[in-house]
């Protein structure tokens, strides 16, 4: 017969149990490709970080007004023999803001990273942010600086009176 409803409910038990156990043992299985606990290998590439090469690093972008976005390009060339993608472009904090292309540069092709530094809101005086760029070639560094100067205010003087004209 099927027996009591305790033994059923044992037997049920005892099956997800022995599935469980095999399924972790598939997953430690260190014999299988992939599975060795390290992790995963990065893509292989000949690029290296030669390979992206910019005009500049850095950019000094002098006095800047308080108001209008401080904007400038850093330009790069793939000098590799391989396809060049810029994975991420992160600044350092939110007021930096970088765009890119996210299509492959060719061997021998050319690149841009332009940074906008927001401006509006700062406090008068000196920057320094970064920018970090991850591409298949590796990781590098640009910087941009300068100094924010305060927006004139405009205000009308105390002693003046406005007359209406029509």
């Amino acid at each position: 017969m099927f027996g009591t409803a305790a033994e059923a409910k044992e037997k049920k038990n005892k099956k997800k149990s022995q599935s469980t156990d095999q399924a972790l043992q598939l997953n430690n299985d260190t014999n299988l490709p992939g599975t060795d606990g390290s992790a995963p290998a990065a893509p292989t590439t000949t690029l290296k970080l030669d390979d992206l090469a910019f005009t500049s690093l850095d950019h000094d972008f002098g006095t800047v007004q308080e108001g209008p976005d401080a904007v400038c390009k850093f330009t790069f060339v793939n000098k590799g023999k391989e396809p060049l993608i810029i994975q991420k472009a992160q600044a350092s904090c939110g007021c930096t803001v970088p765009t890119y292309s996210k299509e492959p540069i060719a061997p021998g092709g050319t690149g841009a990273i332009d940074v906008a530094f927001h401006t509006a809101g700062k406090p008068a005086g000196g920057f320094n942010k970064s920018i970090t760029i991850t591409s298949n070639a590796g990781v590098r560094v640009l910087n941009i600086k300068g100094s924010v100067e305060k927006a004139p205010t405009t205000s009308v003087p105390e002693n003046t009176t406005m007359v209406r004209t029509n």
